[in-house]
């Protein structure tokens, strides 16, 4: 109440002064309007994006970049809500494996009109067997894509039809509730095929970058900073109210910081540890809900992490407790299973996770006897060259550092820390050239399954080298071919236990967001799926 009267006291005095100005200068019409106030806000995305190219990309730095530059068929807002996109409406057959959408009339930054022929080019483009998109499974969900992407169908049979230039019909290879709101997420996004065909490597400079969103390239000036513009051909470009983002590119957390402190950078995330008390004391920190689970991978082709009873005795030798409380203290809960809360069970109202229950716990005495049992009792024997890989980042290194010290007290084994530079770190993950490495998953939609079809055989994001016949049948027999809650979310279950019991991860926490923003940026929104949205920002 207090603001509200303050604010209409300010408005009236405001009057006041205008009405005397008016009587003092006169009436004249001749006076120059003031220029339209420019709105320029700037944040952290945290890392040297590997590529912006939608089809291609695969980590959180390139997707806040990504959501001011495109937009698919729909866009996430507030509530995780799916909103329309350039599909301004959309029909589901009354068996759900037709999906119509309506595409609102819309440009691309250069002007051209934006068809269905560009959705159909560039969801198969991402398919293409050329192309070894990591998320090309995404798309798996139409019917023949997975078939093509195989290279054991073609192009002409997956799913996706151009009825007419405003009208993309997708025919499902089984009734996908989340389906729609999947088309909000990067690899289902548009690219501009004149722009693609003329230069592969279109998406790596701001001169021949071609955007879809809100705004629009205008530098991307590499390991510093990519900044993007308001697209005036953007098709609600009346609601865009800023004029510039710049994004950062500062990989080190507490450099990031220190600019946000010093009033370089309005926004970073990824918030030292160290720093994360002080700035929670001084009412600074929010700390955001975040669908995703902080974990290690095991590469399985590789000794000694071929043999289970070695992936179990180092997964429950660590204390997750002290982890999330003593080093990364952002609220974050220790996990025992893959899938984190938030996702719906069968039965509305009731948590996936909840229901799943906790797959292990944590005990040293038998970790010990795991290991013994592998070969290394009390250590021996066990490998010199082993080593944990993490992205490079404070943050990382701490809980590198704390659960090397615990396998070393707890189970007399010794490990080395590596850290790569972002691309190079996601090439290593790709290739398997690691043996234990950090990794983060965040959800690319709001149910179970962007979790729990991670790790099918040959899957894009699977890294692992690992491969089972029981997990493989319950996500993609049972699970992805039918739309029925009663039958997907138990074999999502099913799935997760076959995962737990062999174990070529090892889960740490689920995570929280803890991030820092000016009070001068309002507007701004960030699902727990993680990515910023500047669509409805503004700067006061």
């Amino acid at each position: 109440m207090f603001k509200i009267r303050k604010k209409k006291s300010l408005a009236v005095a405001i009057a006041m002064v205008l009405s005397v100005s008016v009587l003092l200068t006169g009436c004249s019409s001749n006076q120059p309007a003031a220029p339209a106030k420019e709105m320029k806000t700037s944040f952290n995305a945290g890392a040297e994006p590997k590529t912006l190219d939608p089809a291609l990309s695969t980590g959180v730095p390139e997707s806040h970049i990504q959501t001011a530059l495109f937009e698919g068929l729909t866009r996430i807002g507030e509530g995780e809500k799916v909103m329309p996109g350039i599909a301004e409406s959309w029909t589901t057959s009354a068996d759900g494996t037709v999906v119509t959408f309506k595409l609102r009339d819309a440009k691309w930054s250069n002007g051209d009109a934006i068809t269905a022929e560009d959705f159909k080019y560039s969801w198969l483009r991402a398919l293409s067997p050329a192309l070894a998109s990591e998320y090309s499974y995404q798309l798996y969900y139409i019917k023949g894509a997975e078939a093509y992407n195989s290279d054991k169908g073609t192009a002409d049979a997956v799913g996706i039809k151009v009825v007419d230039p405003k009208t993309l019909e997708v025919t499902l290879a089984a009734p996908t509730p989340y389906f729609v709101a999947l088309t909000a997420f990067h690899t289902l996004y548009p690219v501009n095929k004149k722009n693609v065909d003329a230069n592969e490597k279109w998406s790596l400079t701001a001169e021949t970058f071609i955007a879809n969103g809100p705004f629009k390239m205008k530098e991307w000036k590499h390991n510093d900073q990519v900044i993007v513009v308001k697209n005036e051909n953007y098709w609600d470009a009346k609601n865009v109210k800023l004029s510039e983002i710049t994004f950062r590119l500062i990989e080190d957390n507490k450099a990031a910081l220190t600019a946000f402190e010093s009033g370089e950078l309005d926004a970073t995330e990824n918030i030292p540890t160290e720093d994360i008390e002080r700035l929670k004391t001084a009412k600074v920190l929010k700390i955001d809900p975040y669908i995703g689970t902080y974990y290690y991978r095991f590469n399985v082709t590789k000794k000694p992490f071929d043999d289970v009873k070695v992936r179990k005795a180092l997964t429950m030798a660590i204390d997750r407790k002290l982890i999330v409380e003593k080093v990364t203290k952002g609220g974050q809960q220790p996990a025992y299973a893959f899938t984190p809360p938030g996702m719906v069970d069968v039965e509305a109202g009731k948590d996936f996770r909840k229901v799943g229950g906790d797959f292990f716990k944590e005990d040293v005495a038998a970790a010990k006897a795991l290991l013994a049992e592998a070969g290394f009792p009390e250590g021996k024997n066990w490998p010199a060259d082993v080593t944990i890989l993490y992205n490079t980042s404070s943050n990382h290194k701490l809980i590198a550092e704390a659960i090397q010290n615990m396998w070393k007290t707890n189970l007399g084994i010794d490990v080395k820390l590596r850290n790569e530079e972002w691309a190079v770190y996601l090439e290593s993950q790709k290739t398997l050239n690691y043996n234990i490495s950090r990794a983060g998953w965040i959800g690319d939609y709001a149910d179970a399954m962007t979790f729990m079809d991670m790790f099918v055989t040959g899957g894009g994001n699977n890294q692992t080298g690992w491969s089972n016949a029981e997990y493989d049948k319950q996500i993609k027999e049972i699970a992805n071919k039918s739309g029925d809650q009663k039958v997907r979310v138990p074999a999502m279950h099913a799935a997760e236990k076959a995962l737990m019991t062999d174990m070529p991860i090892l889960p740490i926490y689920f995570y929280t967001n803890p991030w820092v923003i000016k009070d001068k940026v309002k507007g701004t929104y960030r699902s727990s799926l993680g990515p910023i949205d500047y669509k409805l920002a503004t700067v006061e």
